[in-house]
């Protein structure tokens, strides 16, 4: 097995055709089938199995694929990390919830980086299993993951289990925001019948290690409203609370300059408590680095400034 075969097995399964992956590799089919053998009979599985609708890996062959592809990316790195005899620029990377205080560390974290530091970031929001997923496949150096307090024991054998560690955050009870041009905004306590009528905005991709998406997705719902919009990022959110009076959204405390910018506003609503915990996480054997230690600092920062 070498790292050419490596290479024709991934191409064979991103076009599922022997004929079209031969093609994208420059080489003549009967050399990759002969290559495909090889290494099927080096490792002993059977990596494809043919369809009416092409090649697709077996059982096996996704688990040798997830390897093999985190294999090549990692040669890919090394060789452009000492390209002409230079050091790649520093990294940085990090899955999140979509959080509007932890953006507020990360765009100060960017700002004060040094003028003179060579350096690539990557910041994703995402939901936990992919914040997990970056980490164990994606070569990503740390996430954070958001889950409901009553759930801490199951992430807690989950993170063990894949040899990850976890650092708590923060914790905090979900608080309310919506347009201050709002029905809502009149009122001086709000009560659960007061949302029944109007659109909520959530995420729709919650994840509990052993608990099923739609038993998780249940455990979710904070309000009564009979009407949901599922969104996946922050901005599309802000704009339709920005522009719609009758949408609200259950989220983690915002910065009162976001709230002021969009023209929302923030109540706690006393009828909840159910408690969320946002907590930070890396592989065990992994080392913070110089920007690593930067972000945690201004994440901290931000936790003690928005989350009271």
């Amino acid at each position: 097995m070498n790292l050419m075969h490596l290479k024709y097995a991934v191409e064979i399964a991103e076009t599922n055709s022997m004929t079209k992956a031969a093609e994208r590799l420059y080489t003549a089919q009967p050399n990759l089938s002969r290559a495909i053998r090889e290494l099927e009979n080096t490792l002993g599985i059977q990596i494809f199995k043919r369809t009416s609708k092409g090649l697709y890996p077996t059982a096996q062959g996704e688990v040798f694929l997830a390897r093999a592809r985190k294999i090549l990316a990692q040669v890919d790195e090394l060789e452009d990390m000492f390209r002409d005899g230079k050091k790649k620029e520093s990294e940085f990377s990090i899955s999140v919830p979509r959080a509007s205080y932890i953006a507020e560390a990360f765009l100060e974290f960017v700002r004060k980086l040094p003028r003179d530091l060579a350096v690539e970031i990557y910041y994703k929001e995402t939901n936990a299993m992919r914040a997990i997923s970056n980490i164990l496949n994606a070569d990503y150096r740390m996430g954070i993951l958001r889950y409901q307090s009553v759930y801490d024991r199951n992430f807690k054998e989950m993170l063990d289990e894949k040899e990850l560690e976890g650092e708590l955050v923060c914790e905090f009870v979900p608080v309310l925001i919506f347009s201050s041009k709002s029905p809502l905004a009149e009122k001086e306590e709000i009560e659960p019948k007061d949302l029944k009528d109007l659109i909520e905005l959530s995420h729709p991709d919650p994840y509990v290690p052993s608990i099923s998406p739609a038993t998780a997705r249940k455990n979710e719902v904070l309000s009564e409203s009979t009407r949901h919009v599922f969104i996946f990022e922050r901005g599309s959110q802000f704009d339709l609370l920005a522009t719609h009076p009758e949408t609200f959204m259950w989220v983690s405390p915002v910065p009162e300059r976001l709230l002021k910018l969009h023209g929302l506003v923030m109540r706690e609503c006393s009828f909840i408590s159910k408690r969320y915990r946002d907590v930070l996480i890396r592989k065990r054997d992994y080392k913070l680095t110089e920007l690593d230690k930067r972000f945690i600092d201004e994440l901290m920062r931000a936790k003690r400034e928005i989350i009271k």
